[in-house]
C-alpha cells in the first residue's frame, strides 16, 4: 500500500530522532586510543601491549588471549568483558571497572589498579602477584586459586567472594580489608597480618590455612589444623 506524503515525512522525522542501531554501533575497526568505543567488539589474540585505552568503553569486549601488558586502562569501563588467558601485566588501571569480567587464568601481575572494581568477576587462577590494589573491590568475585603473592591489598574488599585455595602469601593488607561472608576454604594466609581485617569470623579461619605467624583480629584464634600441608596442584 502506497504511503501518503505526510506519512513519509513522519517516518523521516522518526528516523532522524531514532537512528538505526547500526549507526550508533561501536567503532570496532578503530585503533587503540583514549575514550574510544569498542563495546562488544572482538579483539581476540592480538598484540596490544602499551595501548592507551584510558576512559575507553570496553563493555563486553572480547580480549581473550590478547597481550595488553603495560596498557593504560585508567577509568576505562570493561564490565562483562572477556579476558580469558589475557595478559594485563604491568598495566595501569586505577579506577577502572572490571565488574563481571570473565578472566580465568589471566595475568594481572604487577598491575596498578588502586580503586578498581572486580565485583562479581570470574577470576579463577588469575595472577595478581605484585599488583597494587589498594581500595579495590572483589566483592562477590570468584577467586578460586587466584595468586596474590606480594600484592598490596590495603582496604581491599572481599565481601561474599569465593577465595577457595587463593594464595595471599606475602600480601600486604594494612588497614581494614573486608572479608564479610567470604568463603575461605584452604585460603593461604600464612604469615599475614590480618589484625585490622573486618568481617572475619572463626568459621572462616577454621577453613583457611595460616601458621604461627598469622595475626588475627581480636577474639579469633588459630585452629589446631594449622599449618596446612603444602598445596602441590
Amino acid at each position: 500500500m502506497a504511503m501518503h506524503g505526510s506519512s513519509l515525512g513522519l517516518l523521516a522525522l522518526v528516523l532522524l530522532a531514532f537512528p538505526p542501531v547500526a549507526a550508533r554501533a561501536a567503532d570496532c575497526g578503530s585503533l587503540a586510543s583514549p575514550k574510544l568505543d569498542w563495546q562488544d567488539c572482538t579483539k581476540k589474540n592480538l598484540m596490544l601491549q602499551g595501548s592507551d585505552l584510558e576512559g575507553a568503553n570496553l563493555v563486553g569486549t572480547d580480549f581473550s588471549l590478547t597481550d595488553l601488558a603495560g596498557a593504560n586502562f585508567k577509568s576505562a569501563n570493561l564490565e562483562k568483558a572477556t579476558l580469558v588467558r589475557a595478559s594485563l601485566e604491568g598495566a595501569h588501571a586505577e579506577g577502572a571497572n572490571f565488574a563481571k569480567i570473565e578472566a580465568y587464568r589471566s595475568s594481572f601481575a604487577s598491575i596498578a589498579a588502586d580503586g578498581a572494581s572486580f565485583a562479581g568477576a570470574e577470576l579463577q587462577r588469575a595472577n595478581f602477584a605484585g599488583a597494587r590494589l589498594a581500595g579495590a573491590s572483589f566483592e562477590k568475585a570468584e577467586l578460586g586459586r587466584a595468586d596474590f603473592d606480594k600484592a598490596v591489598l590495603t582496604a581491599a574488599k572481599f565481601s561474599f567472594a569465593n577465595l577457595s585455595r587463593a594464595d595471599f602469601s606475602g600480601a600486604t593488607f594494612e588497614t581494614t580489608p573486608m572479608f564479610d561472608r567470604a568463603f575461605m576454604f584452604l585460603t593461604r594466609i600464612e604469615g599475614l597480618d590480618l589484625s585490622a581485617a573486618t568481617g572475619l569470623e572463626q568459621a572462616q579461619i577454621d577453613l583457611a590455612c595460616g601458621d604461627a605467624s598469622t595475626k588475627l583480629p581480636a577474639g579469633l584464634s588459630a585452629p589446631a589444623t594449622w599449618p596446612c600441608p603444602a598445596d602441590h596442584e
